[in-house]
């Protein structure tokens, strides 16, 4: 199973759990949309955490499975399955609290985009590949993490940012130690679950309500974009080239991590 849930003493926790990078496939994406819904219409939820096992939180869509799927099915799951997984975190009834270790690349911004908090470990770095793969989308997303100019440079070169500078510009709460990250993040939701739960959730419906982007409809425009350029046909031969190995390992321009984004 991708995706792990569990409520305790009103602390829903959401794990993805899809080794070996947590590159999910179209069903692991609607699969997450759906536990992160149930969680917040859940009454007795007053926060989520939403975390990953394994050697980082989130590579993306699952490019094997787009390339050995024929025609353009696996493409539009993946696209209508990460739009529902964004989606569900933006509109998760509760706050979500992201807990980021590792890896956090293309599906993993959209993810964390649209979390309310974000706490990571010292190790955590960020970034959308998407350009090598013949892909757009979750710009949107980056922009609510790095600053506009910042987030075109990341874009247009591949490049990542690390968790501290996700910190300096605000945007990640925290940054601990590997070993911390859970506790430091369920401290935080915590502290939430302690406020009245209906003012909470209020609150949640008011900021989204105040929000000067509409995510949704942004990150949808950018997926169009995408499915141009599968038409073309150069998307297609950028991801032969990287489920081939010939670009599977890429470097981390902002560190010394190496990382992969897809099984």
């Amino acid at each position: 199973m991708a995706i792990r849930f569990e409520v305790r003493e009103g602390l829903a926790e959401v794990v993805l759990d899809a080794p070996p990078v947590n590159a999910l496939d179209v069903a692991g994406w609607f699969e997450l949309a759906d536990t992160l819904r149930r969680a917040g219409r859940d009454p007795g939820v007053r926060a989520v955490v939403l975390r990953a096992e394994g050697r980082g939180f989130n590579a993306g869509v699952d490019i094997k499975e787009m390339q050995n799927t024929a025609g353009f099915d696996a493409l539009l799951g993946a696209n209508r399955g990460c739009y529902e997984a964004f989606a569900a975190v933006y509109d998760c009834e509760v706050p979500v609290v992201a807990a980021v270790h590792g890896f956090c690349v293309g599906g993993g911004i959209g993810l964390v985009g649209n979390a309310d908090i974000v706490v990571a470990s010292d190790d955590a770095f960020f970034g959308l590949p998407e350009v090598d793969r013949g892909a757009l989308g979750a710009a949107t997303h980056l922009a609510r993490l790095v600053p506009q100019h910042r987030m075109r440079q990341m874009v247009y070169t591949g490049d990542t940012a690390t968790a501290a500078e996700l910190h300096a510009h605000g945007s990640v709460f925290r940054v601990v130690a590997r070993d911390e990250l859970v506790a430091a993040a369920f401290e935080v939701a915590g502290a939430i679950a302690a406020k009245s739960p209906t003012v909470i959730r209020a609150a949640k419906a008011s900021l989204n309500g105040i929000d000067p982007v509409d995510v949704k409809r942004s990150y949808r425009y950018e997926q169009g974009f995408t499915f141009e350029l599968n038409l073309t046909g150069v998307s297609d031969g950028l991801r032969d080239a990287f489920v081939a190995g010939r670009d599977a390992d890429t470097s981390n321009q902002s560190g010394s991590s190496r990382w992969q984004t897809s099984e």
